[in-house]
Formats: structure tokens, sequence, C-alpha cells
């Protein structure tokens, strides 16, 4: 397929050469070509929701029975595997996520329970009621095989773990041209409010607050992959990101984590996660009451409610004066 017809669906993009994304709701998929053997792999499954969309992106990039070599996964939070059960038995491939996440891709252990006291907006307040379990496929799920951080079927990646958002966190490189997929290492958005993330508003952010639970790994993370100076920058939760001025805001949220990304208040602030190869040994305790959560929820939503309603007449006005 020539890529002026390709680019005309605008359900999906082109990341960079080989790469290309998709947003489903709020949470973004990746395709990448091998351009070896012109096989493909999935980078993550999105939600429940994105099933169709990830079925008609590859119908239209490689046929419309084509199948992965495989699925790769940043980490399997909820909206990181909503589809992936359903996708990985109709095309029958192998999944592959760091060994520190297998215990919740197969059912032994659940995450660290998100935290709705970080605030920020109302993604965050209403984590409290997201999934803490992560989708079951212990028959198709293994650990990235081999050494040397190799990716399978992508001879020119690696991945590197970049854990902190979760404990087996992955992001993706590609020394060539320097494009990185970041998973929820960092996002391009501000996660924790609605209103940026229906609006897709480009900034580079720190990761999802309200499911980071070892705030000091994620802080190592984020410098090391700031350290790399990529020139694209793909991730979880916004739009895709390249050039100077991406670079810099990077290696800024990279020296000013703790002003910008760590949030004031919230369960693993203080304390992380105790997590191993068997999941979660230990949490800190809770520190909001429901009481609370709920009072803030609620006056988070009449806000929210105030300023959608406020950016659809904007954007009514602007189009009727042009």
């Amino acid at each position: 397929m020539e890529q002026n017809e390709i680019q005309k669906d605008k359900s999906y993009f082109q990341v960079a050469e080989g790469v290309w994304g998709l947003t489903d709701i709020f949470t973004n998929v990746y395709v990448i070509r091998n351009d070896a053997d012109n096989s493909w792999v999935l980078i993550d499954a999105g939600l429940k929701t994105g099933y169709g969309k990830i079925k008609k992106m590859v119908g239209d990039l490689f046929g419309e029975n084509a199948r992965p070599s495989a699925i790769l996964l940043t980490h399997g939070h909820f909206d990181h595997t909503g589809s992936l059960k359903k996708l990985a038995e109709e095309w029958d491939v192998p999944v592959y996520a760091h060994y520190l996440e297998l215990p919740y891709l197969q059912g032994k252990s659940a995450y660290p329970p998100p935290d709705p006291s970080v605030g920020g907006g109302l993604m965050s307040y209403f984590s409290e009621f997201y999934p803490k379990h992560s989708a079951d496929v212990i028959d198709r799920v293994g650990a990235f095989p081999g050494i040397g951080h190799d990716v399978p079927g992508l001879p020119e990646w690696k991945y590197m773990h970049t854990p902190g958002h979760s404990p087996g966190h992955v992001s993706f490189w590609r020394e060539k041209d320097k494009v990185l997929i970041a998973g929820d290492a960092f996002v391009t958005t501000v996660a924790e409010s609605a209103f940026s993330v229906m609006t897709q508003s480009k900034i580079i952010s720190g990761p999802p607050k309200y499911f980071t639970c070892n705030w000091l790994e994620a802080e190592s993370s984020v410098e090391m992959l700031a350290s790399l100076l990529p020139e694209v920058v793909a991730t979880g939760h916004g739009k895709p990101m390249n050039g100077k001025e991406m670079q810099q805001e990077l290696l800024e949220l990279a020296y000013y984590f703790q002003e910008q990304a760590v949030p004031k208040k919230g369960r693993y602030v203080m304390s992380p996660a105790i997590t191993d190869s068997q999941g979660v040994v230990s949490l800190p305790k809770e520190g909001s009451n429901p009481v609370e959560v709920f009072l803030t929820i609620s006056a988070a939503a009449a806000v929210a409610a105030i300023g959608i309603a406020l950016y659809a007449r904007f954007k009514n006005e602007r189009s009727y004066r042009l």
C-alpha cells in the first residue's frame, strides 16, 4: 500500500519509518515492521474497545489475514492489555514481557493498587475503580528470550528495563534513527487530567501518577531515557513528539523529576510497593479515606464538566468564525 493511501485513514498514524500507532480512547498501541522479511509485531494491546480498530489497522497495513510474529508488552496494566487475550488467541502468536511483569499476566498476583489520592484530575480520582488485574494469558506469555536485550522479531530494536510505573515495565529503542517507544515510563500528555487526555495536548510528563508504584525507579528510568537524546518519542498516552523542543522537555523532566512528576502526596511517594518475580510482596498503607476521595471526585467531575463545555463552545465559535 502506498504511503499516501495509508495516511488517508485517520484512525492510525505513522510515527517513523516502519512504525505506526493507533489511539483507542486514551491509550496507544504500536505496530513495527521488520524490513528484513516484512514481518511485524504489535506493541501493547490497548483497551477492550481497541480490538476492532487494531484489526482494521493491521489489515490495511499488511493485508486482511496478516498476523504478527509476536505481541510485545511495555507492561501489563489493564489499558495496555484489554484486547490482548482475544488477539493472541485469534492470531495464535506468542506474547513477550519482562520477567518481572509475568506474575501479573499469569494470574499469580494483582498489581499494586492504583492511588487516587495523587490528584491531578479525573483520571486519577477514578483510578480506584480501574481493574487491578491484567489479562490472564498464562498459556502464551513468556519472558523476553536470550541476552543482550534483543527484541523478538525486531533485529534493529532493543528493549530496556524501565521500571517504576510497573515492576517489569520496558521501553523499546531503535538506535539507527533514535526512535523511542517509551510506554508509560513517561508520557506526552497530562495523564491524570481527563481534559488533557481528551484534547491530546502535547507535553512531556512523568508516568501516570495513579499507577506508578515506585517513584525512585521511575526517576532513574526517565533519566536513562532522556540520556539517549531520542529524535522521536511515542508513548502509551499522548501524541508522538520529535525535535529539539521535545528533547529539551524530556531533559527538564529528568532534571526536575521530583518537582514535575512526583505527586505532593500519595501512597507510594515515601514508600514504594515491594515486588519480586512472584508479584507483590508488601504495600505501604493507604493515605486517604474513602469519603475524602468521593468528595474530591465529585468536585473534580463538576470542574471537568464545566471545562469540557467551555472547550466545546470555544471549538464551535472558532468553527463559526472560520
